[in-house]
């Protein structure tokens, strides 16, 4: 990917909605008070409290797995998952000038987890399950110090670290049955392991805490109970609760000054616990797992991350909880820009259809279809309704503005419905099923009605798109056919075949040709006249192309699939443009609002990403 995307000029990011809940400890509010450090994707986002400004920082070239930050907020941290047995970089990021002050590339295939010495003179970082090792980094020489096996050969992985509050030779590493505390010798370069008694309790801990006095160590497990652990003994002080435990495990724990812990579980409660007997004295619920538990400083609030990817802002006296920040969770399918306008567009997911707001990246209504995905949405084009395709074979219209459902065309394709697109003057719609069936449905009152069904594919349609006069439209299938069919007489025009299985189409703006990407990562250029291809291009060597776009002056179209780069493209040259590199997931849609001015990508990972688009129309 590096090589195909050399010298070429990048894509501005204006913003970004998503927050990988999934990231143990990777929500941080730094230690200025105005801005949230966290993960989205292979970006780690800085964002202003105050008003929502974000910032990028931009090296990783896959999806972050850890964040840490420096207690006096000098620097922040990162690593990276990678492909197996390659190297993944981990990243020191000098906060005042938003730029990278040291890149390592030492363990293979992941970095598990980070931890900053309390006067950033250090930083530990720990290898995934194909490394398992820990690295001591001298931050102002740059280089490492040196390294070990976190684990002994007959216990489990290790899973996290972190470093006391007092001392920057000291830190504690904790896993599956494995509980270390380590001193750093700089002159003989050696970190040594003294292993912690835990009499005859067996524990997988995922998170540690260390009293500010670095008394005692408080391990969250996956069983549901906190070990204490007097750290000057290196020895089990006390382990609770006995009977309720937490359900799901305890995921994150912080301490507060009364000496009570504020603990997450993987059920989603948040409990204050008392950190002499671990008896529950209240407890709150959020959605899906905690991960994150950030503290304001004052003992009074702090913010909480979730695997549902929320973030909510929490009030530790009262005890409540307030929804600051939801994103999609799951991968985000398709994107819609309503045609003329450039200030909302719409995305679909796992149960719900999103509005959101363009410049402020604001969501606005939020439609729930519980226990079902929608794959396909489109706004039509009066501006009155929705419709979306829906995998329990319905097409379902919504009102923009209300959310209010429209219509339902219940048993609309038997194997779901997988594409959906509307006419220009709002009267018909036309979809495609996973059985490969075509229909053209009539929006009349009270209920819509079939037209005419069209069955030429013999797998699943996965685009369509309709020409300006309503005459005619393009589907293409998974089973290498791309067919123009006539909505007059309900009849194929042409069909033409490919050695690619075809994820999408566009028309070009003057309907004289159109072009078709898929699993082959090419674009093909056709001439509708004769059926014919005209031009072949290679547009990645990174696997499928499942998203392409083009502008309205025909002058330029956008791609983006399994190599997770957006890429704009000059249509006639056939050169690349611009790159959008900041996705960690494979790219599932491209949407350029109708002034050219912007430009929406979505992900896998749940990312929705707005652009600048680098070729804005002239006024």
């Amino acid at each position: 990917m590096a090589s195909e995307t050399q010298g070429v000029a990048n894509l501005e990011l204006e913003s970004a909605i998503g927050f990988n809940g999934r990231v143990f400890s990777g929500l941080w509010l730094h230690p200025d008070k105005e801005n949230l450090v966290y993960p989205l994707g292979n970006t780690v986002i800085i964002k202003r409290v105050k008003d929502g400004k974000l910032e990028f920082l931009q090296g990783h070239t896959d999806n972050v797995t850890c964040v840490a930050v420096s207690r006096k907020g000098s620097f922040i941290a990162s690593g990276q998952v990678n492909f197996m047995n390659h190297k993944a970089p981990l990243i020191i990021w000098d906060y005042a000038n938003r730029a990278i002050y040291a890149l390592w590339e030492h363990h293979k295939t992941k970095v598990e987890a980070l931890a900053f010495s309390p006067n950033e003179k250090y930083l530990v970082s720990l290898g995934g399950l194909d490394d398992g090792s820990i690295v001591i980094w001298n931050i102002e020489t740059k280089r490492a110090i040196c390294g070990c096996q976190a684990s002994a050969q007959h216990v489990g992985q290790c899973f996290t670290v972190r470093y006391s509050n007092t001392n920057d030779n000291i830190f504690v590493s904790a896993g599956n049955e494995t509980l270390r505390v380590w001193e750093l010798d700089v002159a003989s370069k050696k970190i040594i392991p003294t292993e912690c008694r835990t009499d005859k309790l067996k524990r997988v801990m995922k998170c540690i805490e260390i009293s500010e006095d670095d008394q005692y160590i408080f391990c969250g497990t996956t069983t549901g109970d906190i070990m204490k652990i007097n750290m000057n003994m290196r020895r089990l002080s006390g382990c609770g609760p006995v009977k309720t435990k937490y359900n799901l495990g305890v995921s994150v724990i912080k301490i507060l000054k009364s000496g009570d812990l504020i603990v997450g579980s993987g059920s989603g409660t948040v409990a204050l616990c008392s950190g002499s007997n671990f008896r529950t004295l209240k407890k709150v619920q959020v959605e899906k797992r905690v991960t994150s538990i950030t503290m304001t400083g004052d003992d009074q609030k702090c913010v909480i991350g979730t695997e549902a990817s929320h973030i909510y802002g929490f009030h530790c006296e009262e005890f409540k909880t307030e929804l600051l920040t939801s994103c999609p969770t799951r991968a985000v399918k398709d994107v819609a820009i309503p045609f003329g306008t450039s200030e909302i567009f719409a995305t679909c997911s796992e149960g719900d259809i999103r509005l959101w707001k363009i410049n402020k990246s604001k969501e606005l209504l939020r439609i729930t279809v519980p226990n079902m995905t929608c794959n396909s949405l489109e706004f039509m084009m009066d501006g009155h309704s929705i419709i979306s395709a829906w995998n329990d074979g319905k097409i379902r219209g919504f009102g923009p503005e209300s959310g209010c459902l429209l219509f339902i065309i219940h048993n609309a394709h038997s194997n779901g419905v997988t594409a959906v697109a509307g006419t220009k003057d709002s009267k018909r719609i036309v979809s495609g099923g996973g059985e490969g069936q075509v229909c053209v449905w009539e929006l009349t009152q009270p209920k819509p009605r079939l037209l005419q069904f069209m069955k030429e594919h013999r797998s699943s349609v996965n685009c369509i798109k309709i020409k300006s006069d309503d005459k005619e439209c393009v589907s293409v299938s998974s089973d290498r056919t791309c067919i123009i069919w006539d909505l007059e007489r309900f009849v194929s025009r042409q069909l033409v075949t490919a050695n690619s299985m075809f994820q999408t189409v566009c028309y070009h703006p003057e309907e004289f040709q159109m072009i078709t990407s898929g699993t082959d990562g090419k674009v093909t250029f056709w001439d509708l006249h004769l059926g014919t291809a005209i031009r072949e291009m290679v547009v990645t060597q990174g696997g499928a192309i499942n998203a392409m776009d083009i502008t309205q002056d025909g002058k330029h179209f956008v791609t983006g699939g399994n190599d997770k780069v957006v890429k704009v493209w000059d249509y006639i040259a056939g050169e690349m443009t611009h790159v959008g590199i900041t996705h960690g997931g494979t790219i599932t849609s491209v949407k350029i609002c109708s002034n050219n001015r912007t430009l929406i990508s979505t992900s896998e990972d749940g990312a929705i990403l707005r652009w600048k688009f680098p070729f804005p129309l002239s006024s």
